[in-house]
């Protein structure tokens, strides 16, 4: 006899996320599958494909797990007002993204801002990930910028040595967010939205005061521009993505 409703594996797949985060889902009571396997594993019917995906929709938007929940549940809300809902906050993300689309002008990636090395020494401290084009295009587009200025400012004393250190933060830092990603931590997670806020400390620590609009819109950045989305997906496959979710929820909670 075949068992009805799809496994936790194949949800994960179709929906893009991972096991681990449709078990925290169960864990906390945002998704409790509708049925189990006769081996007692779960096992996912059509309304809890579509809770999820309303789920994964609020996610998108930024809103923290604990409060997705209240809005799935409250049987006072009418399908087509929250039709209208959903609507609305999507209108509204839009208009946000563009608002902030003039912070992007100058979110270029730090090592492609004002380094002031000979082109000698900037192969050898980031390796084939260097291009004097970068330079030349961030200048283009952002050279009339405040961060632009104060990356400028403040990068100008760095020296050969401050600029490996820097690398090496940005590598460690990199590693541990694709372990967390390799373990099934959810990007909306504490420990997700900390190492997005120490991904956001690094960038303000080293070259431009980046408040947490700003870090989202970096963090669209990383999905939307594919040169980005290479250099992360080159450390884990996914992290870019991964990485935009973290910033989203973390600048979320900030600024809510």
């Amino acid at each position: 006899m075949t068992e009805r409703g799809l496994s936790v594996g194949r949800v994960a797949e179709l929906a893009g996320v991972t096991v681990r985060t449709l078990h925290h889902y169960d864990e906390i009571g945002l998704l409790r599958p509708g049925g189990r396997s006769r081996a007692g594993h779960r096992r996912y019917d059509d309304t809890d494909l579509d809770r999820l995906q309303q789920i994964l929709f609020y996610r998108e938007l930024g809103f923290p797990l604990e409060e997705i929940a209240p809005l799935l549940d409250d049987p006072g809300i009418d399908p087509v007002a929250e039709l209208r809902r959903r609507h609305r906050l999507l209108t509204d993300r839009i208009e946000r993204l563009q608002r902030m689309a003039a912070a992007v002008e100058h979110a270029m990636e730090a090592k492609k801002m004002g380094i002031q090395l000979t082109p000698e020494e900037k192969f050898e401290v980031f390796g084939e990930t260097y291009s004097e084009e970068y330079e030349t295009e961030a200048e283009q587009r952002w050279g009339d910028t405040a961060a632009w200025e104060e990356s400028q400012r403040r990068t100008g004393s760095y020296t050969k040595e401050d600029w490996a250190r820097i690398k090496e933060e940005t590598d460690a830092l990199n590693q541990r967010i694709a372990a967390a990603l390799a373990d099934g931590v959810a990007a909306d997670s504490e420990q997700g939205m900390a190492l997005a806020e120490e991904h956001r400390q690094q960038i303000c620590g080293s070259f431009y005061e980046c408040g947490h609009e700003l870090h989202a819109c970096l963090g669209e950045m990383y999905v939307s521009d594919e040169r980005f989305t290479a250099t992360y997906d080159a450390v884990a496959p996914g992290l870019a993505r991964y990485l935009r979710d973290a910033i989203v929820a973390n600048a979320a909670r900030h600024t809510a």
